[in-house]
């Protein structure tokens, strides 16, 4: 009497094929594939319904295999070349460079608070100078020159207020 080998019968587990046990991992695997042919109408749902519970029963990886054999298994990698450029829209844009007249207009407009306001003026006259120019050749930094151009003119302001102020006294001193 023969025995029959613990293959015959059984196409899935032949001399040659992997027979390696199927963890709770790969099973999940196989059904997540099932599940994305279902839901791309590759499967019905009578279909869908079977293979999952025979995946789920699956002992060996061949076994699973074969449930998802005609199935994609995720997205195929495509070959770099074949993108192509990315467009300049994408890109990231390239900064301007900035006006170092705007940037020693602000300088200008902060030393003003130090100086007692007597970089008010260069402040003024930087900061018209680089919007001037920045308009001209499309450098950035306006935020810089509107800065110093504020500060310089409190600080113009603030001068022209305190030698009115002066004066002022100085009138009603001398009439009195």
């Amino acid at each position: 009497m023969s025995y029959p080998t613990p293959w015959q019968g059984n196409p899935l587990q032949g001399p040659g094929a992997p027979s390696m046990l199927a963890s709770h991992a790969d099973r999940e695997r196989a059904v997540d594939v099932l599940r994305a042919g279902y839901g791309e109408g590759r499967l019905e749902h009578p279909e869908f319904e079977k293979r999952v519970a025979r995946a789920y029963a699956a002992r060996t990886v061949a076994e699973l295999s074969l449930l998802v054999a005609d199935l994609p298994q995720g997205p195929m990698p495509q070959p770099v070349a074949a993108a192509g450029p990315v467009p300049a829209t994408f890109l990231p844009g390239l900064q301007p460079r900035t006006n170092g007249k705007a940037v020693a207009s602000m300088v200008c407009g902060i030393l003003c608070v130090v100086t007692g306001g007597l970089t008010g003026l260069p402040a003024v006259i930087l900061g018209h100078m680089a919007q001037s120019e920045m308009r001209r050749t499309g450098e950035g930094g306006d935020g810089f020159a509107v800065t110093g151009l504020v500060l310089g003119w409190l600080s113009i302001a603030g001068w022209a207020v305190f030698l009115g102020f002066v004066g002022l006294l100085a009138v009603v001193a001398g009439s009195a």
